[in-house]
């Protein structure tokens, strides 16, 4: 068989670029807020790791539950801390998905939806390392810093008063 043959590139819904600025603004605030060895998790619309980080001194399961939270949330279509308060009386339903999604849904908040300007989810960032709270406020964080919309847009009124 001759012939040319090219390689098609697929369309991109986050670079590796705009998934470094999201992880550098994670790992930024949560220094600033003197909060414990993180772990970061990015990926995009199809639920594809863009990007891992995980600080000095992080917990070994900490990139699996960062991986988690984020791909629950784009599983789901809703950040986690939505997936936890709507699946709270509902721990059958949460184990199928589970068991669905191979074990990638950890239903509580670090769980973030990065959206594009017309509010459609491209990626997710998850967090792992300190209070699930305090992961949101850091994902939240490392989105906006890269100039990207979160979903959920703000974090818990009292993500500073979680402790471990």
């Amino acid at each position: 068989m001759t012939g040319t043959y090219s390689i098609v590139r697929l369309k991109v819904s986050l670079s590796l670029a705009q998934a470094e600025a999201i992880a550098a603004g994670v790992l930024a605030a949560g220094r600033e807020h003197g909060m414990l060895p993180l772990s970061v998790a990015v990926l995009d619309a199809g639920s594809q790791i863009v990007l891992v980080k995980r600080e000095d001194g992080c917990g070994v399961l900490r990139c699996d539950i960062a991986l988690g939270k984020a791909a629950g949330a784009l599983g789901m279509g809703i950040p986690s801390r939505t997936i936890r308060d709507r699946l709270k009386d509902r721990p059958a339903f949460q184990s199928a998905i589970a068991v669905a999604a191979d074990g990638r849904f950890i239903p509580v908040p670090g769980g973030v939806l990065i959206l594009d300007a017309n509010g459609a989810a491209i990626g997710a960032v998850g967090v792992s390392g300190d209070t699930s709270d305090k992961d949101e406020f850091v994902a939240i964080e490392g989105i906006r810093a890269a100039g990207m919309l979160p979903d959920p847009p703000e974090p818990a009124a009292d993500w500073q008063k979680s402790s471990l």
